[in-house]
């Protein structure tokens, strides 16, 4: 049996697959803000609950926003911020009993996705995701590729591609610089453009809804977001050059999105054409919790 655990900023999720993918058992609970202990303990009792329904014992992967440094062995780039500098992967597996497998929230999207999600059967998987914020996970052959300073698939925190004149110096963003990939086509970056624009706040779903009713504003807004995630994935692509992209997040359930946006990506890609299938996630909001499990896949 295959436990994964989800760390989300709200939530603990946690899930147990069969080796055939199956969903055994299911359970959640709040996750303890600012209490790094009470996070060790709710998630020993996730784990416990679980086996004590399944009557079974299963090894345990667990998604993080953040990553383990492999220099220090102690969390890194967190945005729950009271998880920095710990040994959580140490913590946790003295508090299981067993070793337990920790990787970003980003990747385990990715490996959910390449191993029985939208891009089964695919062999490296770029996984994009685009809400709140704007992050990436890559997954080779089924498995989560964390890189040397385990920082692959860290894209929204680059510059964006080719800026107009009027993208730079781009929106300050909380790493501390201007113009970050995640400024500009989060959904919060989505949102800020089109108030800037119109003087009217709407969230990203109604910006899509409004641009898909005719509205001339939300037409224009959705044309340069779209614009700008073509630039900043194109960027990637000519680099990575994936077997399928997988989008995920709030704004990946914008339809649009995966008949617009390949022609957006095409003029930037350094080849004679551009042919790599842009694909909705399969699992949803389950996709981050069941690649965790999958870390454990032989």
């Amino acid at each position: 049996m295959l436990i994964g655990i989800d760390w989300g900023g709200t939530k603990l999720e946690a899930i147990a697959l069969g080796e055939d993918g199956a969903t055994l058992a299911r359970r959640r609970a709040p996750t303890p803000k600012g209490d790094y202990a009470g996070c060790l303990s709710a998630i020993r009792d996730l784990v416990g609950a679980i086996e004590a329904e399944t009557g079974r014992t299963g090894s345990v992967g667990i998604g993080i926003p953040g990553a383990i440094s492999p220099a220090t062995g102690l969390v890194m780039n967190a945005n729950s911020t009271w998880n920095i500098g710990r040994p959580l992967q140490q913590d946790l597996a003295e508090a299981l009993g067993r070793p337990v497998r920790v990787e970003n929230d980003a990747n385990c999207f990715a490996v959910s996705e390449a191993v029985d999600g939208a891009a089964e059967g695919r062999a490296l998987v770029w996984g994009v995701i685009v809400g709140t914020g704007a992050g990436s996970g890559i997954a080779i052959d089924g498995r989560a590729f964390g890189g040397r300073h385990r920082i692959a698939g860290e894209w929204g925190h680059n510059p964006l591609p080719r800026p107009a004149d009027d993208e730079r110096p781009g929106p300050p963003c909380y790493c501390g610089r201007h113009g970050c990939i995640e400024t500009f086509v989060s959904g919060t970056g989505l949102e800020h453009d089109h108030r800037v624009r119109t003087g009217r706040a709407l969230d990203g779903a109604a910006i899509a809804a409004a641009a898909e009713a005719g509205d001339p504003d939300a037409l224009a807004t959705m044309d340069a977001w779209l614009d700008r995630l073509g630039r900043a994935m194109a960027a990637v692509v000519n680099i990575l050059d994936p077997d399928a992209i997988v989008m995920g997040g709030g704004l990946s359930n914008i339809d649009r999105l995966y008949a617009d946006l390949p022609a957006r990506l095409a003029p930037h890609i350094f080849a004679d054409r551009f042919t790599t299938p842009i694909l909705k996630h399969r699992h949803g909001d389950s996709s981050g919790v069941r690649g965790a499990a999958w870390l454990w896949k032989a």
